[in-house]
C-alpha cells in the first residue's frame, strides 16, 4: 500500500476517534440542542471580450447554499461545528470556468462533483466538521475548520494558508482546511499557538507555530515553520497614530522544486505590506496598502511563468506583478445604501484594476451588490501570425465586467 492511502486511512481513523469522543460525551439534560443558521447567495457576471480577442465575453452564475451546524454536546468545555455548502455553477461559453478545488489543504475527501452538462456543474462538500475542546488556557480544534492570521484588510501576508484573492467579491466565509490547532492563551491579549495542516499529498503538509500580543496598545504576531514543504517566517504590528491606523507586515519563504513545473520560481522570496485606515469628518472611510508581491515578476513578458507557478496554483497570492498600490474608499449614503471601491493599480505595468460598488440593505439579513469592474492597461501584442499572444500588462489582458450579488442570511 502506497504512503498516499496509509496517510489518508491514518487520518479517517483519526476523525472517527474524535467522533467516538463525542458520542461518548455525557448528555446532560441542561445540555444545549444544537444552534442552525445558514445562507443562500447567487453571484451573477457578465464579462466582455478581452482585447486582442485572448478571452471570449462570457456570463457565469454561481450560486450557493449553506447550512452551519453549531452544538454544545454537553460540558461547556465541548463544542462540535459542521457545514454543508452546495454550489451550482452555470456559465457560457461551456466549461470557462471550472468548480474550485481545495487538495492544498484539505486530507479527507468529502466532496460531490456533479457534471450537468457543458454549461452547469454543481458541487456539495463539508466545509466544517471539528470539535473543540477548552480547558482553562488552553483552545484545541481538530477537524475540518477556517483558519486566518494577519491584521491587514485587503491583502496580508502573513495570511498564509488559505486567503482571499484582494479582488474577491464572496468574503464572508473563509474555506475550511484539515487541521489540528492548539492555542494557549496568556494575559489579557497574548496567544501562542501550533497548528498542523494536511494536504492531499504529502509536499503540502503545514507545520506552523504562531505568536499574538497586546503591548501598549499595539498587536504585534508572529508565524513561522514549514509551508507546504517551504521553510517561512513572518511577522507583523498593527496600531494606530492618533485616529490614522497603521499596520505592518512581511513573510519570508524558501522556494521549493525551483525551476520545475509547478514549482517556484525563486530561491526565497518575500511578501511584504503597510496599510492605512482613516476616517474623515465627512464620513468617507479610506484604506490604502502598498503591497510587495515577490513571488511576482518585474517584467510583463514573465507573466505566463508566474501564473504557472506554485505561489499562484496554490493561491499563496493572486497577483502577477512585484509593486501595488490597493485603494479601498467607502461612504455611507443612506443606513441602506453604501458606496465602496477598490483600485488595484500595478506600479511596475501601470494597469489598473477600479471597481466600484453599491451594497443594498432590502431587509433583515437581505443585501444586494451591484458592482462593475474596469481593467485599464497596455494591451497584449499578437506576435507570429496570430498564434502568440505576449503580455504587456497585467490588467490591460482583462475585458471589463459586472453584475450583481444577492445574499440572504438566516
Amino acid at each position: 500500500m502506497t504512503v498516499g492511502p496509509l496517510r489518508k486511512r491514518a487520518f479517517l481513523i483519526a476523525a472517527l476517534c474524535l467522533a467516538g469522543c463525542l458520542l461518548w460525551l455525557p448528555h446532560p439534560a441542561a445540555a444545549e440542542p444544537p444552534q442552525w443558521s445558514g445562507s443562500i447567495k447567487s453571484l451573477n457576471i457578465y464579462g466582455e471580450e478581452s482585447p486582442a480577442g485572448l478571452f471570449p465575453s462570457y456570463r457565469v452564475s454561481s450560486n450557493r447554499a449553506r447550512l452551519n451546524m453549531n452544538w454544545q454536546p454537553g460540558p461547556p468545555d465541548w463544542r462540535f461545528e459542521a457545514a454543508l455548502d452546495h454550489q451550482y455553477l452555470w456559465n457560457d461559453p461551456a466549461e470557462t470556468f471550472d468548480l474550485p478545488t481545495e487538495g492544498f489543504n484539505r486530507h479527507v475527501d468529502m466532496d460531490r462533483t456533479w457534471q450537468h452538462g457543458g454549461h452547469d456543474a454543481s458541487r456539495l462538500q463539508v466545509d466544517r466538521l471539528n470539535l473543540q475542546w477548552r480547558s482553562g488556557p488552553v483552545d484545541v480544534t481538530a477537524g475540518r475548520q477556517a483558519v486566518g492570521f494577519g491584521r491587514i484588510l485587503i491583502s496580508s501576508p502573513l495570511d498564509v494558508i488559505a486567503p482571499f484573492a484582494p479582488d474577491a467579491i464572496d468574503t464572508d466565509v473563509r474555506s475550511g482546511i484539515d487541521a489540528l490547532r492548539t492555542i494557549f492563551n496568556y494575559g489579557l491579549d497574548g496567544q501562542l499557538g501550533a497548528i498542523a495542516v494536511w494536504g492531499e499529498e504529502p509536499r503540502y503538509d503545514s507545520f506552523l507555530a504562531t505568536w499574538t500580543d497586546n503591548r501598549a496598545g499595539m498587536d504585534l504576531l508572529m508565524i513561522g515553520g514549514r509551508l507546504r514543504g517551504r521553510a517561512m517566517f513572518g511577522a507583523g504590528l498593527a496600531g494606530s497614530l492618533g485616529t490614522l491606523g497603521l499596520k505592518g507586515e512581511f513573510s519570508i519563504h524558501d522556494g521549493r522544486e525551483v525551476g520545475e513545473i509547478d514549482g517556484d520560481l525563486h530561491d526565497t522570496y518575500t511578501l511584504a505590506a503597510v496599510e492605512t485606515w482613516y476616517r474623515f469628518d465627512n464620513g468617507i472611510s479610506l484604506v490604502t496598502e502598498y503591497l510587495y508581491n515577490g513571488p511576482g515578476a518585474d517584467d510583463p513578458e514573465d507573466y505566463p511563468e508566474v501564473l504557472a507557478s506554485a505561489p499562484l496554483q496554490e493561491g499563496l497570492t493572486y497577483l502577477l506583478g512585484r509593486h501595488y498600490l490597493i485603494i479601498a474608499p467607502s461612504y455611507e449614503l443612506h443606513p441602506l445604501a453604501t458606496i465602496q471601491g477598490l483600485v488595484i493599480y500595478n506600479l511596475g505595468d501601470n494597469s489598473a484594476l477600479l471597481r466600484p460598488t453599491l451594497d443594498l440593505s432590502l431587509a433583515d439579513n437581505l443585501s444586494l451588490q451591484l458592482f462593475w469592474t474596469w481593467y485599464t492597461g497596455d494591451q497584449p501584442r499578437v506576435v507570429a501570425s496570430a498564434l502568440l499572444v505576449e503580455p504587456r500588462s497585467e490588467y490591460g489582458m482583462l475585458g471589463d465586467s459586472g453584475g450583481f450579488f444577492l445574499k440572504w442570511f438566516f
